[in-house]
């Protein structure tokens, strides 16, 4: 089975460890890293049948304390590529064997006016009928566009959701459209539909007083899950509670300060408070928040906490309980029903075993390091360009005086995300191709391929227009 081979030597689980005397990357050996052939040690994993792989007995995904995140993400796209061949032959099988015609693939058929409505339906129909269809392999597909999926209509498609999701209207971004509201006697915080903003930390929190069924969080978890399990990066802010809550990582104080820096500064100060905390502070083992309509509710922390005051021997119990509330009670059914979705998707085993919760952030959201020096670095070009041309050396000079909103556009046009993969732009394979001589024409993109189509401009000037007006304007799947 799989598991961190130290763990079970030891008796000591890494979710138990806030601050380890050795960091985890102390571990990381760069030399195996390098070297390291990721798609033969996953055969050795799954003991496949190979030449290299005599017994199938050593696998150093088995240890993955001493390979870098992105090389663990390079073996979690074997695992999953693994199951999507398993699930298409499993669908191949039963169209032979009883002649039902059952797709290998796992298509959604998308209209842009009515792309949530489209999706979570059905998502929602496939999780009721059979869960086993969200692991194969996902292709969309925009009504009356000409696109194949190569992996760029869905990378789109995954944008466009969580910006429509994240939106006021659906509850998950942005103070407008929200309503403020009070969550015991240290803090206030925007309620919006299914989420809460904290503007403190620009994050989003699971709103416990939301009108919407366990259903539409479990569907946001099933497409939380969808964009991990088919390797596309996600622009989503929420804190990493969330993320060590879907690994099985316990929560507390330390994750409450985090993302909740007001909060969590009221609370330290309840801690430090050098007088009579009784007297002077006049708090109790309940607390009160409004729900939807701004009528109070009150919750007692312990049995008969309303009666029990809290005071400098008691108030280290009443912070632990009062984060617990916050974390955990509060929102168990919302959290519940979104973690289930996403286990729907993304198995347990290899995500728990090989990533830390920050390693798992990173792999659905990206990073936010727009290092444009490492992507030139590491480009590659085609149809007569080289690192020498004319054209090229100004594309560049051009990049490199953009500020960082038209960095991300330039991503996004590119790639069809704005967001930085694990080990930066150099793992992109980022390619510049030749579209002709000079002309009026803007330059394209394929995002599937990750590449970018430069006419042989006339000026340096002509290509930054061209350019600025193509990333400003792109969005959508026709023909180029």
């Amino acid at each position: 089975g799989g598991g961190d081979q130290l763990e079970r030597l030891f008796g000591v689980h890494l979710s138990d460890v806030r601050r380890p005397l050795v960091g985890a990357e102390e571990f990381v050996n760069e030399v195996l890293n390098d070297h390291v052939s990721v798609r033969e040690d996953f055969m050795r994993l799954k003991q496949l049948p190979h030449p290299a792989n005599a017994s199938g007995s050593f696998s150093f995904l088995n240890y993955p304390f001493v390979l870098k995140p992105e090389v663990k993400v390079q073996g979690l796209s074997w695992e999953n590529r693994f199951k999507m061949q398993n699930e298409g032959r499993m669908s191949v099988f039963q169209m032979l064997s009883t002649g039902f015609r059952d797709s290998p693939y796992l298509k959604l058929k998308i209209n842009r006016d009515t792309i949530i409505q489209d999706a979570l339906i059905q998502l929602e129909m496939m999780a009721q009928d059979n869960p086993q269809e969200l692991k194969k392999q996902l292709f969309v597909e925009f009504e009356g566009e000409q696109g194949f999926d190569e992996g760029g209509v869905q990378k789109e498609f995954f944008q466009l959701v969580i910006e429509e999701l994240f939106s006021p209207k659906y509850g998950m971004r942005g103070g407008s459209g929200g309503r403020e509201a009070k969550l015991g006697c240290f803090y206030h915080f925007i309620v919006l539909a299914m989420f809460s903003f904290v503007e403190e930390s620009r994050e989003c929190w699971f709103n416990p007083t939301s009108f919407e069924n366990d259903s539409e969080y479990m569907l946001i978890g099933i497409m939380l899950g969808l964009a991990v399990y088919n390797h596309v990066i996600l622009d989503v802010r929420f804190p990493m509670a969330v993320y060590r809550k879907l690994m099985g990582y316990p929560v507390g104080f330390e994750d409450l300060k985090h993302f909740h820096p007001v909060l969590g500064e009221s609370l330290s100060k309840l801690l430090r408070h050098e007088g009579n905390v009784e007297e002077e502070l006049v708090c109790s083992f309940s607390m009160s928040y409004e729900d939807v309509f701004g009528s109070a509710l009150t919750f007692d922390l312990k049995e008969n906490g309303s009666e029990i005051p809290v005071t400098n021997d008691n108030r280290k119990e009443y912070v632990r309980l009062y984060a617990d509330f916050v974390l955990n009670k509060m929102i168990h059914k919302q959290f519940d029903a979104f973690k289930r979705g996403f286990g729907m998707v993304v198995d347990e085993y290899p995500l728990k075993y090989w990533f830390h919760p920050s390693e798992l952030e990173l792999l659905i959201c990206g990073s936010e390091d727009l290092d444009f020096d490492a992507l030139e670095r590491s480009a590659l070009y085609d149809g007569g360009f080289t690192s020498n041309s004319q054209v090229i050396r100004w594309f560049w000079e051009v990049v490199h005086e953009f500020d960082e909103n038209q960095k991300k556009q330039l991503l996004s046009f590119a790639t069809g995300s704005d967001r930085v993969p694990l080990g930066g732009l150099s793992k992109i394979k980022f390619i510049i191709a030749k579209n002709g001589p000079d002309s009026e024409r803007l330059p394209t993109a394929h995002t599937c391929f990750n590449v970018v189509l430069l006419c042989e401009y006339a000026s340096k000037e002509k290509l930054k227009e061209r350019l600025l007006k193509a990333i400003t304007h792109a969005k959508g799947f026709g023909m180029i």
